[in-house]
């Protein structure tokens, strides 16, 4: 008798793949735990796995590894050697942002007609990649491919490949792609791992520019003092008629194209995404530099992004790749995830810590604690020494002010 290992229920939204976390349908009750497990990062950038539109979404969060705003921690009653400040990881602007429009409806996964569906991190090819087939109340079929990454190559930078395709006739497409900055969402609930939510914003707009499909934005935090550039620009591919406008104020902008969509005609866009951050304040300085990146990606193009992704997992993967015999497949799935988020998290550190919960939210304000030795020094020291010891130097360069404190 041959027997049948019985499919779990969860296994028909989230089916078994030994090299990608797969998510067959939009399910609005795991918002919270899909965005996580989908987040995108490098080690200095991380982006949650909130959907393209905007829309549905339980926390936006875009965030650089190091970037902080301080605050005054409050007390009832102060005594001798009560810290003083905290300090949050900021959630930055959002340049990931591409919102959709067929003759008017907007794309929107949590309320429009989905015909198909597929959603999965590629841990090989460090993309996350989706496929869409939606059909408008008028019933037009438009085929919506996606594919993001968080470049380890190029340590300041990601990019989205977005195409789209209509099916059965012919529609008038708009795609505006966005820089927005989101108020806070942190939930109010008695956590100790919540981050501090902030009553007013946190960045004050110190340049904003829109010229042809580029937007540069330069910021500063209020009270940390500290300096963050944010720059898109597009590189749009079709046969069919496309304008395009860019607009930006306070800080956000986009750019819209209005495309006369034929049937079986593919509209390509990419986007490319730089953040650059420093402790002190030196926003032009940064904005010239997120500009030179952006000549730099978008000259070498996409293509160019995602095979040095490839090659620099292969490489990880070769060193890493654990595989226990006799496993649910399940187990094995999981396992490869875990190593994934590992090197997501301190890839391109560098010289900085690795945050408690990586860079897929806000938790624990973002914090780097004692013991991140303890976690993550084992696997890095026989599997990427060279990122143990950035970690290592970045500890050692903290400790005399650790010895400070312990003697206060």
């Amino acid at each position: 008798m041959i027997k049948h290992r019985p499919v779990l229920p969860e296994e028909f939204l989230f089916p078994i793949d030994d090299w990608r976390w797969v998510e067959k349908r939009c399910a609005p009750k795991f918002l919270a735990q899909s965005e996580t497990v989908f987040s995108t990062a490098n080690g200095y950038l991380g982006m949650r796995g909130a959907f393209e539109e905007g829309s549905p979404v339980h926390q936006h969060g875009t965030f650089v590894n190091g970037f902080y705003e301080a605050w005054t921690i409050p007390y009832g009653e102060k005594a001798y050697g009560f810290a003083e400040t905290g300090q949050t990881i900021v959630n930055v602007p959002d340049a990931k942002i591409i919102k959709l429009y067929v003759d008017d409806e907007p794309l929107d996964l949590g309320s429009s007609h989905i015909l198909e569906y597929e959603r999965a991190l590629d841990l090989r090819a460090g993309t996350l990649d989706r496929t869409v087939l939606w059909e408008t109340p008028a019933g037009r079929q438009v085929l919506i491919e996606s594919r993001r990454l968080v470049s380890f190559h190029e340590k300041h930078v990601a990019a989205i490949f977005f195409r789209v395709t209509a099916r059965n006739a012919k529609v008038a497409l708009v795609i505006s792609s966005e820089v927005a900055i989101h108020p806070s969402s942190q939930i109010h609930e008695d956590d100790p791992r919540l981050a501090r939510p902030f009553a007013s914003p946190v960045l004050e707009t110190l340049s904003a520019e829109a010229h042809e499909r580029r937007l540069l934005f330069t910021y500063r935090t209020h009270h940390s003092g500290m300096a963050l550039a944010c720059g898109v620009d597009h590189v749009i591919d079709t046969d069919c008629p496309v304008s395009a406008k860019s607009s930006c104020t306070d800080g956000t902008g986009q750019v819209v194209f209005q495309i006369d969509a034929e049937p079986e005609k593919p509209v390509t866009l990419v986007k490319f995404i730089t953040y650059h951050s420093s402790r002190t304040d030196k926003a032009e300085e940064l904005r010239i530099r997120a500009e030179r990146t952006l000549d730099r990606v978008v000259l070498h193009g996409f293509e160019l992004l995602a095979a040095d992704q490839r090659a620099y997992l292969d490489e990880f993967w070769a060193r890493s790749d654990v595989q226990v015999e006799g496993a649910h497949p399940r187990a094995q799935q999981c396992l490869r995830w875990n190593l994934f988020q590992l090197i997501q998290a301190v890839g391109r550190a560098d010289f900085a810590g690795v945050p408690a919960k990586g860079l897929t939210g806000q938790t624990y304000d973002g914090h780097y604690f004692w013991d991140m030795e303890m976690y993550m020094m084992p696997f890095l020291t026989y599997t990427a020494p060279r990122l143990a010891r950035n970690l290592l130097r970045y500890r050692h360069s903290i400790l005399e002010q650790a010895r400070k404190r312990a003697r206060q």
